[in-house]
């Protein structure tokens, strides 16, 4: 492939995370020089300490992927930290790229900030046309002021490229398991192999499993965003990725299912909070971009379970 990609200087924030740790662990090319560092190197929460360290690498491009993450439970429980955290981090990267004269930025979002009850699917232009669902709206309403920042940039600085990215809900290897923290698949395998080992023949999902989710392997999301680096110049500003297909809350679960060969049966505590009825985003300019999504769902579940029994010591 011909690349339009000059730099090879590549900061990426948020590199302990699951997106960052799978960007790092599959490096595309020897060539690119990637800068990662520690939460105790580089506290994002502080502006001047940003910008010393932007002045000091000097980085070509900069993929911000660190942020305040979690599942529906977590959000419900800290609002305030999801909004404060996730805009303060991304303003300082942001501002401080700018002032250091950095052009070229890929913001990481999420399908959160899209509107509820809108038509499906979900396009790019629908952002700010609507009420936010209220169990994430901190965090949306910080990663929609991050965005809007990178659209300012560009639209008064004509040399800069600040684009962003609105990712589907991911899932993958170094996922958050914690039944408190995590996102919905990575806690539904958790559940199901815990029923599975205490013999259980009952597992709980929150709602009546009709809610629909779009889910992307992580590996999936490396793959474009190499992929962007080698077309960066015509990449759009804001642009969606993701399958183009969905899954019930169910479905997920009795994949899951399939994947431990559980045989129990699931009830339903329609008292819990569910969130949006469908979150499907719509891949008009992905495809026009020229990249598509290569791994299964059934196959990115089945790889996940495999490190998530991997990696603890506690399951088998």
């Amino acid at each position: 492939m011909t690349t339009n990609f000059e730099y090879k200087k590549i900061l990426l924030t948020g590199g302990s995370g699951m997106v960052g740790r799978n960007f790092i662990e599959n490096k595309k090319s020897k060539n690119y020089i990637l800068i990662s560092p520690t939460r105790k190197e580089l506290n994002l929460l502080n502006y001047e300490k940003v910008n010393s360290f932007i002045l000091k690498t000097k980085p070509d491009l900069i993929v911000h992927a660190a942020g305040r993450v979690g599942g529906i439970q977590a959000n419900i429980r800290e609002p305030f930290l999801f909004l404060k955290e996730n805009a303060d981090m991304g303003r300082n990267i942001i501002l401080a790229a700018k002032n250091q004269n950095i052009k070229n930025l890929i913001n990481l979002s999420s399908s959160c900030v899209y509107p509820k009850n809108l038509d499906i699917p979900l396009k790019e232009d629908f952002i700010l046309t609507g009420p936010l669902e209220p169990t994430n709206e901190g965090y949306a309403i910080a990663k929609i002021f991050v965005q809007k920042l990178c659209t300012f940039i560009n639209k008064e600085n004509i040399d800069f490229n600040y684009k962003t990215l609105i990712p589907c809900n991911l899932f993958g290897k170094y996922d958050d398991f914690n039944l408190n923290s995590g996102h919905l698949i990575p806690n539904i395998i958790k559940k199901i192999h815990d029923a599975k080992l205490n013999k259980k023949n009952k597992v709980t999902i929150w709602g009546d499993g009709s809610v629909r989710r779009e889910f992307m392997y992580v590996n999936d999301l490396i793959d474009f965003l190499y992929y962007s680096f080698e077309n960066f110049k015509k990449m759009p500003e804001v642009i969606n990725v993701g399958l183009g297909k969905d899954c019930s809350v169910l479905d997920y679960y009795k994949i899951v299912a399939k994947c431990f060969d559980w045989k129990g049966t699931f009830e339903f505590d329609l008292s819990k909070p569910v969130g949006q009825k469908q979150k499907l985003v719509s891949l008009i300019r992905l495809k026009n971009f020229g990249w598509s999504n290569k791994i299964s769902i059934e196959k990115g579940i089945s790889e996940t379970i495999k490190y998530y029994l991997e990696s603890n010591e506690n399951v088998s």
